[in-house]
């Protein structure tokens, strides 16, 4: 039989040729699956819901406990000056010869020099140089009249400084005796009579009175209040940290604190602590109206320490895709020893409450996209903004155990999270040295004095808002305001 006759009964010549195209077409595809690794698979998984458990707003409503030292100091030299001032010539006057008046004593009283103040053992102790001249009068034989003298006393006094709830210097005063400079005599019929006795009774019996009209002196001439009133609004105002990025720092004060006064090296000197919150606000410069009043004061001997800032590192989405797909874009992965290759095509960001969603195009051995998913976190010793515990979304692992599985097992994951890093330090460098420029020593005002330092860094949160991903680093150290000279 002819061979064509052959094939032909058989039906293998027609079948052979005919399905000639197809056969082409299994060949090219095996050629490109050995090429590729197998056929591409298409992927479009679900899409993780986007969502967010913070606004901008209550990020910069983070607010970080603070303690701004106030150091006031009244200089001792001030004090004298001051008492110097207020009390001068003539300061007490007694012409009662009136019946009931067994000593038929007259008295006058001026300062006959500079108060003297000196400190020691946490008190104040001070010298006030009087001279008095006293009228003694006295009845000889039935034979009334008077005698008049002049003499010099140094009274003595330790005083004791503290401040009451109200801002009102409160000082208690207490007399520590005198010292004769000239004893007092006058002459009766021609005889010498010392009258020291009656003289230092009364002046015994006045002490107290002194003593008192001391301290009713300074409580009426004497208020730290106004002083700080003015730390406490210059402490409220706002402080620009960032021009670029439009950024302040805010202090909301809530309370005050004192320790008791102390006398040493020539000053009369406390600490005030004002407690209060500090913020970050990025915008316009906040609104604040100064205050009219401060809390009363709460004396203790324990005022803590410290002044922390959150610092703010802001990335906005449509930036950090435009820095990954910079990074991503156009690399190509392979897998299983160059079985298996992809390329990036796309990348998107955006949060799903405290996870960051990185939707990735690919095309290759899979085309579509993919979701995973990672926590943000800011990298102190490196100042940039990284990802850690990235992994696939669950939908996109669902679909890629039963279309890709060797993507799983890939190590794609893991470099998306080696290289998924994004520079903020610069935002947060220019905020701290802002703030180190603002807490150098330097006069505020006449008389207030602002100093401080910053001495760590420590990373706090990252934030995940509806339009950016929010680095919160804060920043500690120690802040004064030094108020000085207050008479």
């Amino acid at each position: 039989m002819h061979l064509n006759k052959i094939l032909g009964s058989r039906g293998f010549l027609k079948t052979k040729w005919s399905g000639f195209p197809s056969a082409i077409g299994i060949v090219i595809g095996g050629f490109w699956m050995i090429s590729c690794g197998g056929s591409s698979v298409t992927t479009q998984p679900k899409a993780p819901v986007e969502a967010y458990k913070y606004t901008n707003m209550q990020i910069q409503n983070e607010k970080h406990r603070s303690v701004v030292q106030v150091p006031v100091e009244i200089s001792i030299a001030d004090v004298t000056k001051h008492l110097n001032a207020q009390v001068q010539g003539l300061i007490y006057e007694d012409n009662s010869f009136e019946d009931g008046n067994q000593d038929n004593f007259k008295a006058k009283v001026w300062k006959r020099g500079p108060i003297v103040a000196d400190a020691r053992d946490s008190l104040l102790f001070y010298t006030v140089p009087l001279k008095i001249w006293a009228e003694k009068g006295y009845k000889v034989l039935g034979i009334g009249g008077s005698q008049a003298t002049e003499f010099q006393i140094n009274l003595k006094f330790i005083t004791r400084f503290g401040v009451d709830a109200d801002w009102k210097v409160n000082t208690q005063t207490a007399s520590a005796g005198f010292d004769w400079v000239s004893k007092p005599s006058i002459k009766v019929a021609g005889v010498e009579v010392p009258i020291t006795g009656i003289v230092s009774r009364l002046i015994n019996e006045n002490l107290a009175k002194i003593s008192q009209a001391i301290d009713d002196n300074i409580r009426q001439n004497i208020s730290i209040k106004p002083y700080v009133l003015q730390a406490w609004n210059l402490i409220r105002e706002p402080r620009l940290l960032s021009e670029e990025y439009r950024t302040w720092l805010l202090i909301t004060p809530t309370d005050i604190l004192m320790s008791p006064f102390k006398i040493q090296n020539g000053k009369i000197s406390a600490t005030v602590g004002i407690k209060g919150f500090t913020q970050t606000y990025t915008g316009e410069k906040p609104v604040t109206k100064p205050a009219l009043n401060i809390p009363p004061l709460i004396v203790t001997n324990d005022i803590p320490q410290g002044f922390q800032i959150g610092l703010i590192g802001t990335l906005p989405y449509e930036e950090a895709s435009k820095l990954a797909a910079s990074q991503f874009v156009g690399k190509t992965f392979d897998f299983k020893e160059g079985k298996y290759k992809i390329e990036v095509t796309s990348v998107d960001i955006y949060g799903q409450n405290e996870k960051l969603i990185i939707k990735a195009g690919l095309k290759g051995s899979i085309s579509g996209v993919i979701y995973l998913k990672g926590t943000p976190f800011y990298d102190a010793s490196t100042k940039l903004l990284s990802l850690k515990n990235v992994d696939y979304d669950l939908n996109t692992r669902s679909v890629l155990v039963k279309t890709a599985n060797w993507l799983l097992q890939g190590r794609f994951a893991k470099q998306i999270e080696q290289q998924f890093v994004f520079p903020v330090g610069a935002q947060v460098e220019e905020a701290q040295k802002t703030i180190r420029q603002q807490l150098s020593s330097r006069k505020v005002i006449k008389g207030v004095n602002l100093s401080g330092h910053l001495e760590a860094l420590e990373p706090d949160q990252v934030y995940l808002t509806p339009s950016a991903i929010v680095a919160l680093i804060v920043a500690k150290g120690q802040v004064e305001v030094k108020i000085d000279g207050l008479l």
